[in-house]
């Protein structure tokens, strides 16, 4: 699979995901995660997924202005904040982000692949990065902390969606 196709995974796999986030209780999206200092609660895990794609994408690849630069709310909000987001908000942020990936990956090609990039606010720039390298590990980087989420839904007593990649492939039956 290419990088479009697994984006196209992504996007399915994030309208369940944000299904069921819709029907958890806002308290339970907020409640402080035991002994993770990293995120202090699931919404601040959801927003740390749409950062780094924001950030990775717009600062790192485009050197424009992310789109968190449209959501004050969020743009001004200190570490772990998000927790007093609402969901909704988040999603709206997270809808804009995929929306500009979207038309970033329709113009997508084998040279802009190839291009070498830095991350933008790395002084001196000691890493480089292929820009292909830099989109996989925008998609594995939100795949893994999904599953974080799922793992931590379940954990409160909260079903939450089948989101393998098995469950997306089509069905090669003859």
């Amino acid at each position: 699979m290419k990088i479009p196709e697994i984006y196209d995974y992504l996007i399915a796999t994030r309208r369940q995901m944000w299904a069921a986030l819709e029907k958890v209780p806002a308290e339970v999206l907020s409640r402080p995660l035991a002994g993770d200092e990293w995120f202090p609660c699931l919404k601040d895990l959801i927003f740390h997924i749409i950062t780094v794609e924001d950030g990775w994408l717009n600062l790192d690849i485009l050197r424009q202005e992310p789109v968190l630069e449209h959501f004050p709310t969020l743009r001004d909000a200190e570490e772990g904040a998000a927790c007093d987001v609402k969901l909704e908000v988040l999603l709206e942020y997270w809808r804009a982000v995929e929306k500009r990936t979207l038309e970033y990956l329709a113009e997508l090609t084998d040279e802009e692949l190839q291009r070498i990039t830095a991350p933008h606010d790395e002084e001196p720039q000691e890493h480089l990065f292929k820009v292909d390298g830099l989109l996989w590990h925008m998609m594995i980087h939100e795949m893994r902390h999904t599953a974080q989420i799922v793992v931590l839904l379940r954990a409160q007593g909260i079903k939450p969606p089948a989101l393998d990649l098995l469950w997306y492939l089509p069905n090669q039956q003859h």
